[in-house]
């Protein structure tokens, strides 16, 4: 990889070196002959350890990105807040002659935790392999590529940041890389953001925000995150969901118990929280906590219509995740995901298993994640939480309960309040939206998807609040991509799908 400092050298070596033979070229004959040379740059990419709080790896990834943006003959900066020490996010600019608009591209290269162990026999998260299909499905491991071997486009490449989010990077780097190579104008002013502390909650964002907001400006920032549409047809998300985390504890008594000794007289925590847990949702998966749906913005007419075009995919869904129905058969997964969620991450009491000992526990601890949508704010259904937990008889706690209050309160609750942030949604029928909207279509033979919001979270609030800019969100890898868990992968037909995609939205007026 050449040096981020010699980026002016290496732009005008590609003009050079392209420029008599390129133009005229199609975006996807362009594609067919760099498929080899563009997958074997985003292994090395990905070879990368990306989980975000591995401050020495998360800071070589940004200056591979640096790199990466200096051979495109993109100047690339490191834009930090007023935090000392946090993972830097990576900007550049282009600035298009005669452009009136200016669309800003984000993606995120940071990446979710691994744990080895859980993933497929022999596979390293961060030594990337192909495989034939899904390997849940009876995939086949071909094992790394070789260089100048032939792809399939239907293989899939596995590892950690596959599809989320160096999907993104890779393919908003390579759709302009592509466009300049091949000859053909833009026609937007184009920025370019990838964020290093997605998956820790953007927790520095604002303050990136706030002190390069004239920078950052933009008519628009296309998001590129998340899946496409279950179908498979390209896919525009107008909204994401916010998102906020809750620890419940649940005491018991100060030590463990005999369970012969002491079973029908001390207290279990576990059977106390799966009282109060159980509480909070009914059999179809309503949420019962108090107001938790009263704050919701409705559809408007159009995202009502939109969502009413959405193919159903529940039939395919279900079959494949091996469940017999959904919580509310009545209600259609693009109907589920319009709504607030109160969903149990995990629970943890005493051990089992192999591990198991005929205990009372002290205690029971739940992790409870809330999604909002549009209308709710974060603290206020946090504090809905609160107040039904209050209601079922417990005293509510912020550290581990003192002998005074264990004298005094029979039912005892740690709630402890992880970094959240609010959902937000963009009108569909906003000229940018519409002309993004014709971009991508002009890339499909087929009628795009148009979700008036994704079942996931980003920071995208902190876009209108802090920037004054609308956000859209252009989804590009397969569905069942394994995002967040084991065995991550990314369709590579998704990949060169996705880099014609943003550079059609690179070429709009």
């Amino acid at each position: 990889m050449k040096s981020r400092f010699c980026y002016s050298f290496s732009f005008l070596f590609l003009l050079v070196l392209y420029g008599g033979t390129a133009q005229g070229q199609s975006l996807q004959e362009y594609l067919k002959k760099k498929e080899k040379a563009l997958l074997e740059s985003y292994i090395t990419f990905l070879s990368i350890p990306n989980v975000s709080t591995d401050t020495v790896n998360i800071l070589k990834n940004a200056a591979y990105l640096e790199d990466l943006m200096a051979d495109r003959g993109i100047k690339a900066e490191l834009l930090t807040g007023t935090t000392p020490k946090v993972t830097p996010a990576v900007f550049g600019e282009i600035k298009t002659p005669g452009a009136s608009k200016t669309i800003g591209f984000y993606a995120h290269y940071d990446g979710q935790p691994v744990n080895p162990k859980q993933w497929y026999a022999g596979v390293d998260p961060f030594k990337p392999v192909l495989i034939t299909a899904p390997l849940e499905s009876g995939g086949k491991i071909l094992g790394p590529y070789k260089s100048g071997a032939e792809i399939n486009p239907e293989w899939r490449l596995l590892g950690r940041g596959a599809a989320d989010d160096k999907a993104g990077v890779m393919a908003i780097l390579n759709a302009y890389q592509a466009l300049v190579e091949t000859g053909q104008r833009l026609g937007v002013n184009i920025k370019f953001l990838f964020e290093g502390e997605e998956e820790v909650g953007s927790i520095h964002l604002n303050e990136i925000f706030k002190k390069h907001k004239e920078k950052l400006k933009a008519d628009c920032w296309v998001i590129i995150d998340g899946p496409r549409h279950v179908s498979g047809r390209k896919t525009i998300v107008y909204g994401v969901r916010g998102d906020v985390n809750i620890e419940l504890t649940v005491y018991g008594a100060k030590r463990p118990l005999h369970s012969g000794n002491y079973g029908n007289w001390a207290p279990n925590p576990a059977l106390k929280l799966a009282h109060l847990l159980a509480s909070m949702k009914d059999e179809k998966g309503k949420v019962l906590v108090k107001g938790f749906y009263e704050d919701v913005t409705p559809l408007t007419a159009s995202e009502k219509k939109a969502l009413a075009q959405i193919p159903s995919q529940d039939a395919l869904l279900k079959k494949e995740l091996g469940i017999y129905a959904s919580e509310n058969p009545e209600q259609p997964l693009v109907e589920a995901l319009m709504k607030p969620t109160l969903n149990i991450n995990g629970m943890q009491s005493a051990n089992v298993g192999a591990m198991a000992s005929n205990v009372i526990p002290t205690k029971a601890v739940a992790t409870l994640d809330l999604r909002l949508v549009k209308g709710n704010d974060y603290q206020r259904q946090v504090e809905k939480v609160i107040a039904h937990v209050k209601s079922r008889g417990y005293h509510v706690l912020t550290q581990e309960p003192t002998e005074a209050e264990r004298a005094k309160y029979p039912n005892l609750a740690k709630i402890e309040i992880e970094h959240g942030y609010n959902a937000q949604r963009t009108p569909m029928d906003l000229p940018i939206a519409k002309t993004i909207q014709a971009a991508l279509q002009s890339t499909s033979k087929e009628s795009l998807v148009l979700i008036p919001s994704m079942g996931g979270s980003l920071p995208l609030y902190l876009f209108e609040e802090i920037l004054g800019t609308k956000v859209i969100t252009v989804p590009i890898v397969n569905y069942d991509n394994n995002q967040h868990a084991e065995n991550e992968n990314v369709k590579i037909k998704f990949l060169w799908e996705g880099i014609e995609s943003i550079a059609a939205i690179m070429q709009m007026k």
